[in-house]
């Protein structure tokens, strides 16, 4: 784990990195929301799960926890959702009913801790209202965006990420040269599909989402980016189907990486 950071008003980033060979790093990221009802988008890594409860709880009392969004539930995503649930029995799990069932393959989630949500759905947590949406671009078919349309922030999950040589918390830190070069590629990385879809169906969501004008894109494996900048990512990922697949063969094994990294830190 990485030192917490924010990203907006009282949005605080639980920031960690999974090495990929040959690339750099990709960030890891999970939000914490404490205003209103306090809300938490994401548990971290499986390989960090003691260093991000220690981060998570330096932040906010277990007690006080009331929602976890899981974007979807692959293990980056994931890690630390069961501790945190015995820890802050006044959290309630809000996700796709995908992301769900392939969770209980692991662990189950009593039904009365349970909200789920599609893409189009608006679901009132306290004061703020969060519309749910499919990302361009995803490896699990329960994935799920969320706009906070209290203040204009993006959750894109997986989607809009990208792989750099040092990671930085904003994105004017790095040159854009490598942001978008490791936009191109994880973007891709993570979804092998886009070589084949029709471009024009592809684009509903990228449209989508920038009718939303976020103030704010945090993205699970980005840098903060904030409302002058986010045009540029919509830009970038309305290219990424006219691109050949890239198929960059064992080196680059996002998930066996997931597990060679979990290995060594055990």
């Amino acid at each position: 784990m990485k030192t917490s950071y924010t990203a907006g008003p009282d949005i605080h980033v639980l920031p960690s990195a999974l090495p990929i060979p040959g690339l750099g790093d990709q960030p890891v990221n999970a939000f914490l929301l404490r205003s209103g009802e306090p809300l938490l988008v994401d548990t971290g890594m499986p390989v960090d799960r003691e260093g991000f409860l220690d981060s998570l709880w330096s932040l906010i009392d277990p007690a006080d926890l009331r929602w976890v969004v899981v974007t979807h539930d692959d293990r980056d995503h994931t890690g630390a959702l069961a501790r945190i649930l015995e820890a802050a029995p006044q959290a309630k799990v809000l996700a796709n009913a995908i992301s769900l069932t392939r969770i209980s393959e692991e662990f189950s989630i009593p039904q009365e801790r349970v909200v789920t949500a599609n893409p189009g759905s608006r679901v009132k947590v306290g004061d703020r209202e969060l519309s749910f949406h499919r990302p361009p671009t995803f490896d699990s078919p329960g994935t799920l965006a969320v706009f906070d349309h209290s203040d204009g922030t993006l959750y894109s999950s997986d989607s809009f990420g990208t792989v750099v040589e040092e990671i930085r918390q904003d994105f004017t830190d790095l040159s854009e040269e490598e942001f978008f070069h490791g936009f191109e590629v994880l973007n891709r990385a993570i979804a092998p599909w886009t070589a084949l879809v029709d471009e024009a169906k592809f684009l509903r969501p990228v449209h989508e989402l920038a009718a939303l004008r976020p103030a704010r894109l945090l993205s699970a494996h980005g840098p903060t980016v904030e409302e002058a900048a986010v045009p540029r990512l919509f830009e970038a990922m309305a290219r990424i189907p006219s691109l050949p697949a890239w198929l960059p063969g064992a080196d680059l094994d996002l998930e066996a990486a997931l597990d060679a990294h979990e290995s060594t830190a055990g």
